[in-house]
């Protein structure tokens, strides 16, 4: 592909990825590492993610949906492998033959994935979910017991091996947040309940990637790292990127489309939210929120044009936004604007655009749509 004519792409530094897990790596020696590449590795391609992970020393992946974690293997994926939003009727019995580990929250599941391995004629490998204070998936104290005295019992049948326990915290993110003590204490006690009762899981975690930071007493067996794998801080409470030894793996250009002067006073973009102040020259960049930029940052959002940091002038549209560069501007067709990356170079970063948008980092760089090429460096 010729950059130079693109439109817009996201370039992908794999060896960010490499980088970043090893730092992961150090920042919990005694566990394992779990890279989670949901919504195709939160926006910078799952397969190579995942194989630049591996190659880092990651001993797992994850994934939300089993579609992704089939879509993994079928490109080759060997590896360990967990998946965890299952809905009834979901593809059990595909998962169980390719060996993936399946999460299971209620005994529906438990019910469903017993089906699928006898089915499938081998056992299913499964990992118990317990609530301990996220209150969305995960199986509350109250219901524990019984959940665990099905999943021994089908245990004891061949249908299932419980392979691992885990939980997921609600405020990892927030330091001091008093919800992670009291969801630690509950998880260890749901953990001495399981073992008590014949579990012998191969792995047992709750630490997602701020808790990986900064919480080595939640590390356990494994760590499951999402945002920090792609080098983007999980909050900004917790320091940038540098700072927590990561560098950001996306960076976010564009090629100038049309560069034109316009008088004082003129409108720009729908609404005219943004009418010039004086004579001046607008760039125009062709992303807009269809491939992914914030409409919410509409008149906020920075953007690296022509050595100058700018600032989105009026409305981002579908496909489209404009920045206003003044009347002097040596800007031309062709030019390459970044709208994010490390920070290194001048531009802006994720983060810069999640406050611009009121949102997190997490959401900048997960919803770069499809229609934006990925290129990747150092594979």
């Amino acid at each position: 592909m010729n950059e130079t004519a693109t439109r817009v792409y996201a370039e992908i530094d794999l060896d960010a990825v490499r980088g970043n897990v090893r730092a992961l790596r150090e920042r919990a020696p005694r566990a394992q590492v779990m890279a989670v590449v949901k919504a195709d590795g939160y926006g910078h391609g799952a397969v190579p993610c995942a194989r630049a992970a591996l190659d880092a020393g990651a001993a797992w992946i994850g994934t939300a949906t089993p579609q992704e974690a089939l879509a993994l293997r079928a490109a080759g994926i060997d590896a360990p492998l967990m998946c965890w939003l299952w809905t009834p009727g979901g593809p059990w019995r595909e998962a169980v033959e390719a060996g993936i580990d399946v999460s299971v929250s209620a005994l529906w599941a438990l019910d469903e994935v017993r089906a699928a391995a006898r089915a499938a004629g081998r056992t299913a490998r499964i990992q118990l979910k317990a609530d301990t204070g996220l209150g969305r998936a995960g199986c509350q104290p109250a219901d524990w017991a019984e959940l665990v005295g099905a999943a021994v019992a089908a245990q004891a049948e061949g249908t299932v091996r419980v392979t691992g326990l885990w939980s997921h915290f609600a405020c990892a993110d927030e330091p001091g947040h008093p919800s992670v003590p009291l969801q630690l204490a509950a998880f260890r006690d749901m953990l001495a309940y399981a073992e008590k009762e014949g579990v012998e899981p191969e792995v047992r975690h709750i630490a997602n990637s701020p808790a990986t930071l900064t919480l080595p007493e939640s590390h356990f067996d494994l760590v499951r790292c999402g945002l920090a794998v792609y080098g983007v801080s999980p909050a900004p409470e917790l320091g940038k990127p540098a700072q927590l030894g990561l560098r950001p793996a996306m960076t976010l250009k564009a090629s100038v489309a049309l560069v034109k002067a316009v008088p004082a006073g003129h409108g720009v973009s729908y609404g005219h939210h943004h009418v010039t102040a004086a004579d001046t020259r607008l760039a125009l960049i062709p992303a807009g929120y269809a491939d992914g930029v914030p409409r919410h940052a509409s008149g906020r959002g920075p953007v690296l044009v022509g050595g100058k940091i700018r600032t989105v002038a009026g409305r981002v549209a579908m496909d489209q936004f404009v920045v206003d560069l003044g009347p002097d501007d040596l800007v031309e067709a062709g030019d390459e604007a970044v709208l994010f990356g490390p920070g290194d170079g001048g531009e802006p970063t994720a983060e810069d655009w999640a406050q611009a948008a009121d949102t997190i980092a997490y959401e900048i760089v997960t919803r770069i749509g499809g229609r934006v090429p990925r290129v990747y460096r150092n594979g």
